[in-house]
């Protein structure tokens, strides 16, 4: 018989609320990311500016809220004057991130317009690489200020005499890592953030502002470098980021479907370490996560493969980073959601990276169609699902060894409660056995299931491709059935599934 995990869930065990900015996403001048992803004129279902209609509606239903932009790697050495301006006079530049040449036929006006389209809030990183506070203060001037002045005169002459009030900020990227254009010591970095934040608010005082923390836990100045970056920037900033990516090694599966672990454990710890600086301040302030960069990447691909390092060549808009997911990258990619709500009362935003192509949700084929990754699915509907408050699960479920991270509960669970409306999500990260789902929801008033769906494929493997763009979807027939006050499912291996619970009471009414 199937092990059988009981997860109780109770309004009065409250984490925190679910803030829109948790389901961001980010889109860098990374490979086909911007160029024949996002824009391509000339497609068939290209708009009047060029962007593609297509992958306009995939957005729109993924759900995405914020977008970090243009990089990422690429801001390090981004000048963002390039990309205003008249597109026929805009310089046509070598971005050394990604060894690439960058042509600015997107920047700041384009993206921005495109991000009305789809709805979502864009959030801007400033170059504190290559360049440093009076660059930053020219663009939030250029982007925010209401005032005439020559900067904003200039907006309004490249077509947007409005501000665009951009509201979130990041201080650089990555300025830990050694790869990075301009990297510095936590010291160093800490001190040109504190000015440039600083200066920023002298400006613009109601914007919010992302300092940069670690790009792994696994970096050798990980804690220290956040202890000493918010030693110089606690009062000034809003958010420390964290950035993550995880992947299956050598076939260890049961490890990699339990990444949620190392994301759980590198949250609290960068908590922990906030908290504790502001302690050492003495201040009454509280410092939010915005886990800027998160997803499966497989990067040893890149290295060993893709990687572009050639003197002589500097391709326009390579095909960099395109992994094709599979239905365990999309459970992981659940779980991970998972753990972002179950941190809902510190993590405050959260940008899966990327949008379209580049490590991507969303493909796209030049000329042809785009399509879903397994990967989407389980974003579009936690996005869509987790509203209002993220309840405390409480789980007593089965465990499983790991060679990786010892023992683990086969089940993860997280719960959100909106006015009558409750979603669960549910990952059954055992590699190989089915487990028995009993739901206690005795705490809520009584329920009824309006909806239920899941991602499973007897082919842990499978993917979505341009030859066969549907060969995974979600299933709709779950099995969950609703007795009284307990719910019962059978949650498959490799498993993901949503739940949407409403208030009984409000059928009747």
């Amino acid at each position: 018989m199937p092990a059988t995990a009981r997860i109780r869930i109770d309004p009065a065990f409250v984490v925190g609320e679910v803030r829109r900015e948790l389901f961001g996403s980010f889109v860098e001048h990374l490979g086909r990311a911007v160029y024949t992803g996002v824009y391509e004129p000339g497609h068939p279902t290209a708009d009047a500016r060029g962007f593609r209609r297509d992958v306009i509606d995939l957005v729109r239903e993924l759900g995405v809220s914020t977008v970090r932009y243009p990089g990422g790697n690429f801001v390090s050495g981004y000048r963002w004057e390039d990309g205003v301006g008249p597109v026929a006079e805009r310089p046509h530049r070598l971005d050394l991130a990604w060894h690439s040449t960058e042509t600015n036929e997107v920047g700041l006006h384009e993206f921005a317009s495109w991000l009305s389209e789809v709805g979502g809030e864009l959030m801007l990183a400033v170059n504190l690489g290559t360049r440093g506070v009076e660059e930053a203060l020219d663009l939030l001037e250029y982007a925010n200020a209401p005032v005439s002045t020559t900067l904003t005169a200039r907006r309004a002459e490249n077509g947007h005499p409005d501000p665009f009030a951009v509201r979130m900020w990041c201080l650089g990227n990555e300025m830990d890592g050694p790869w990075q254009l301009g990297h510095r010591s936590a010291d160093d970095y800490g001190k040109l953030a504190a000015e440039t934040a600083r200066a920023m608010r002298q400006l613009d005082p109601g914007i919010r502002l992302v300092a940069c923390g670690s790009s792994s836990s696994s970096m050798p100045t990980f804690g220290a470098w956040e202890r000493t970056v918010l030693t110089h920037t606690y009062e000034l900033v809003d958010y420390i980021s964290c950035h993550a990516y995880w992947q299956e090694h050598d076939g260890d599966l049961a490890s990699f479907l339990a990444s949620g672990q190392d994301m759980d454990r590198f949250i609290e710890r960068v908590v922990a370490t906030a908290d504790a600086v502001g302690a050492e301040l003495q201040s009454d302030k509280r410092i939010d996560i915005s886990f800027d960069e998160w997803n499966v990447w497989y990067n040893d691909r890149f290295e060993n493969t893709d990687k572009i390092t050639a003197l002589d060549d500097w391709p326009v808009a390579p095909r960099l980073l395109e992994d094709v997911y599979t239905v365990a990258d999309a459970v992981v990619v659940g779980a991970l959601l998972i753990s972002l709500v179950n941190h809902a009362d510190r993590v405050a935003a959260a940008s899966l990276a990327q949008l379209v192509n580049v490590i991507a949700p969303i493909m796209t084929e030049p000329g042809g169609p785009a399509w879903r990754q397994t990967t989407f699915f389980p974003f579009a509907a936690t996005s869509r699902l987790a509203r209002g408050t993220a309840l405390r699960a409480v789980v007593d479920a089965p465990r499983h060894a790991t060679p990786r991270w010892g023992e683990v509960d086969s089940v993860v669970a997280a719960a959100t409660r909106d006015g009558d409306a409750t979603a669960v999500f549910l990952v059954n990260r055992h590699p190989t056995e089915a487990i028995e789902l009993e739901l206690d929801l005795r705490s809520l008033p009584p329920q009824r299931l309006v909806g239920s769906t899941a991602l499973h494929d007897a082919d842990p493997y499978a993917v979505n491709s341009l030859a066969e763009p549907d060969r995974v979807v979600p299933s709709a027939d779950t099995g969950a059935a609703l007795r009284g006050s307990v719910l019962r499912a059978t949650l498959p291996p490799v498993s993901w599934t949503a739940l949407e619970l409403r208030d009984a009471r409000e059928a009747v009414r």
